[in-house]
């Protein structure tokens, strides 16, 4: 089966995207799946937060040309592979708004290059971007984390709007994978409005499973290690758990 490549992309800062990325890939990893995660955050938060230093090639290598083989390399973590980002990516996105075709780069760098890898996960920046657009075009799916907030459905509806450009100009292939409620506190009346107004307006598209807010859950990055290596017992890493098999089931 090829490689099933999902962009985590949200225009908005602070809602879970490299958290989502990081955990879902290492549980993936953790249950027998062959992982790749490519780092495209010029502020390379999934990288540091697998325990890596991006010294050398980086992801603008692989927008740059450089082979995929030459850049994943292996984490501490079994079955789970990283392309490492630095700051110089924002370089790189600045590049490749000036070439023609630009917003393909990334499709055509991956084409023929993941048959070892089962999953493969696109961890985007904030914004709607060079980068982001590369990797929507990239990939076959778009995973959608949204924080449990008042503006959520706002900004959610101006994502998807997005997607859908993509999918007709660059990826005829894309689809929304599902959309993740993150950092819901069951103890907020807020948290549960807005899963109940996610529910509403998008229905099955929403993930059974939410993250909850979580202390071991935020912890976990400054330490290099993504929640299941750090406590697996924690409401964060139980939640991404099954996260990850739901995102199984839905591809």
């Amino acid at each position: 089966m090829p490689a099933r490549v999902y962009a985590v992309a949200n225009q908005k800062g602070g809602v879970g995207k490299t958290t989502t990325a990081v955990n879902v890939g290492a549980c993936l990893a953790e249950a027998g799946e062959r992982v790749l995660l490519i780092d495209l955050d010029p502020q390379a938060n999934a990288t540091s937060g697998l325990g890596m230093r991006a010294n050398g090639a980086s992801t603008h290598d692989l927008l740059d040309g450089t082979p995929l083989s030459a850049l994943a390399r292996p984490t501490a973590f079994p079955n789970l592979d990283v392309v490492m980002a630095k700051n110089d990516l924002a370089t790189a996105a600045v590049e490749l708004s000036t070439r023609d075709g630009g917003e393909r780069y990334l499709a055509d760098a991956l084409g023929g290059s993941l048959d070892s890898y089962s999953f493969v996960f696109l961890d985007c920046p904030p914004s709607f971007g060079t980068l982001t657009v590369n990797a929507l075009a990239a990939a076959s799916r778009a995973l959608v984390p949204v924080q449990a907030e008042y503006y959520a459905l706002e900004g959610l509806s101006q994502l998807l709007g997005t997607i859908n450009l993509v999918k007709a100009r660059l990826n005829r292939e894309l689809a929304v994978a599902g959309i993740l409620l993150t950092m819901a506190d069951g103890r907020t009346r807020l948290a549960a409005q807005v899963e109940a107004e996610l529910r509403k307006h998008f229905g099955n598209l929403v993930f059974t499973q939410t993250v909850p807010r979580s202390v071991r859950l935020a912890e976990a990055p400054s330490h290099g290690l993504p929640a299941i290596a750090y406590d697996r017992r924690s409401a964060g890493a139980e939640a991404y758990w099954k996260v990850a098999m739901e995102l199984v089931e839905r591809s």
